[in-house]
């Protein structure tokens, strides 16, 4: 079976960019490259249409029909799971998403 497409919101790599930037800012450039490939390589592990994630426990998130990962426990991954391509729509800390509900 085909590998589905991974598309990545230019939002999701703004904050990605940012947390990076955080990192690196604290004296750690290679903690922040290894967070970035780490981001890149789990979303395209989200690809794998044997793997069903949970619609997302956020009322809006569900609503808009997004699936939710937990990235390196602290950050919530919110997409839409197509048949022909993965859309990663939002990345946030755990805690904020679990202050929304």
């Amino acid at each position: 079976m085909a590998q589905r497409k991974v598309s990545v919101l230019a939002r999701v790599r703004d904050k990605i960019a940012y947390i990076a930037y955080f990192i690196e800012s604290k004296g750690m450039p290679d903690t922040a490259k290894e967070f970035v490939d780490d981001c890149m390589q789990f979303f395209e592990n989200l690809n794998n249409p044997k793997i069903k994630h949970r619609p997302c426990s956020n009322l809006v998130w569900n609503k808009k029909g997004y699936r939710c990962a937990t990235f390196r426990k602290k950050f919530i991954v919110a997409f839409i799971d197509r048949e022909d391509e993965i859309i990663i729509c939002d990345f946030v800390p755990q805690k904020l998403v679990s202050s929304r509900i």
